[in-house]
């Protein structure tokens, strides 16, 4: 079963941030890493390695996983394709909450522009 980790392991920091910044490149939203999935088998695989990311920008968090290289000014990164077929014992269990701090200041700018919020849940999507 996946693990999913909020917080980014230092050994994993470096190579993180380098794909934050390579997917932030191309975006309208600068998204940031709520979390990681699996980083102790990040950790441990050789490069070319892949992080699978929990990112959050804006109203918007999704999960992506990144190629990983070293490179001679730092690290090389691509996007692997989204997996459509996502089912068996690696997936992503589905969370009835978002990540911890994927909306941080949302709830907050929403509850002070309206007199309350209704939030809803959906099998385990938010």
């Amino acid at each position: 079963m996946a693990v999913v980790e909020e917080t980014i392991p230092d050994p994993l920091r470096p190579e993180v941030d380098a794909a934050l910044a390579w997917f932030n490149r191309d975006r309208g939203v600068n998204f940031e890493a709520t979390g990681i999935i699996d980083p102790d088998a990040s950790i441990a695989s050789r490069y070319p390695r892949d992080l699978r990311l929990v990112l959050c920008g804006g109203d918007v968090c999704e999960q992506r996983t990144f190629r990983v290289s070293q490179a001679p000014d730092g690290f090389s990164v691509a996007l692997q394709p989204l997996d459509d077929d996502a089912g068996g014992e690696d997936a992503v269990p589905a969370e009835l909450d978002p990540p911890p701090g994927a909306r941080r200041s949302w709830l907050d700018r929403a509850l002070s522009q309206h007199e309350f919020v209704v939030l809803v849940f959906y099998r385990g999507f938010w």
